[in-house]
């Protein structure tokens, strides 16, 4: 994941100014060439290190990019915190490696996983859940993603219970058990909430340079509740279909950049608004064929 930017010096800086900040040993991560990334506390600190790192060469090479808001999913909104200069990188990278921790010692503890619902009966759905948790069954709805998709989350033969049912009773096109390390944003990872809480009252977290739309509360963070909002964000559930509704229909965002290994997050944006403009960075590759156009465009 992102070993090609390495050729960048200002890339390469980042990525060893992370492994300093986190004991972790970055290069080697990213390579994940025994499967290292399979694991939550080795995959939060290497997705945010390949963004903020992709963010800072962006602001090297096109130092006049309009940005009108930022948000990011999950893990991405420490990227979009560290983007946004409400947090140092030092300071942000080191909270996001204790995060990584918290949550890697609730998955170890709870064996859990997620499963995507594409096309779902979303009311049909919570229902399901809410009896399964009448019935002394973990599952819950985890991700709100696009009016497409949302995620569920629950420990592994409660979630294969309830996917069942949803497979049985019609209520989705499809629901995949996905391979992740834990049912994230769920209330099995209460004790990592707990954890987290008393960690961010040690950081010093400033006005969003940006505004920074939050999964948690759908609207722009605002200084004072940044600490209490990322606590909370661990364990209950992500609106990112609503973030990006907030940011097309009250910022005015015409285009979007996703920064970042994959493409689901401008799969979302398509799925929100159909009109947007929409582009993804990646690798070294993505990343000039971006700035080409920017700057081709600009001159133009």
């Amino acid at each position: 994941m992102g070993i090609d930017l390495l050729a960048d010096p200002l890339f390469e800086k980042v990525v060893s100014a992370a492994s300093a900040i986190t004991g972790q040993d970055l290069p080697t991560i990213l390579k994940s060439e025994h499967d290292e990334l399979a694991t939550t506390i080795n995959v939060q600190p290497a997705l945010v290190t390949v963004s903020v790192g992709l963010f800072k060469m962006l602001q090297r090479d096109l130092p006049d990019l309009p940005i009108t808001a930022m948000a990011g999913l999950s893990l991405g909104e420490y990227a979009a915190l560290i983007a946004s200069e409400a947090v140092s990188f030092d300071s942000g990278m080191a909270l996001l490696a204790d995060r990584a921790k918290y949550m890697q010692a609730d998955a170890d503890a709870t064996p859990s996983t997620m499963a995507a619902i594409v096309k779902p009966d979303v009311a049909a759905i919570e229902q399901l859940c809410s009896a399964a948790q009448a019935n002394g069954h973990g599952v819950y709805v985890a991700n709100y993603n696009s009016p497409s998709q949302i995620v569920l989350g629950g420990k592994l033969a409660d979630l294969q219970l309830v996917v069942d049912q949803i497979s049985a009773q019609g209520l989705a096109k499809k629901a995949v058990i996905l391979k992740v390390n834990g049912a994230f944003h769920t209330p099995l990872f209460d004790t990592a909430k707990a954890k987290l809480t008393e960690r961010v009252q040690t950081v010093t977290f400033t006005e969003p340079k940006y505004p920074m739309i939050s999964n948690t509360t759908s609207q722009a963070l605002k200084q004072a509740e940044i600490a209490s909002v990322m606590a909370r964000q661990l364990a209950v559930p992500t609106h990112f279909g609503d973030d990006l509704a907030v940011m097309v229909n009250d910022y005015g965002v015409d285009t979007i950049l996703e920064i970042g290994p994959g493409k689901t997050l401008s799969q979302f944006a398509k799925q929100v608004d159909r009109s947007l403009t929409r582009y993804q960075m990646e690798d070294l590759a993505s990343y000039q064929a971006f700035v080409k156009e920017i700057q081709d465009g600009t001159q133009g």
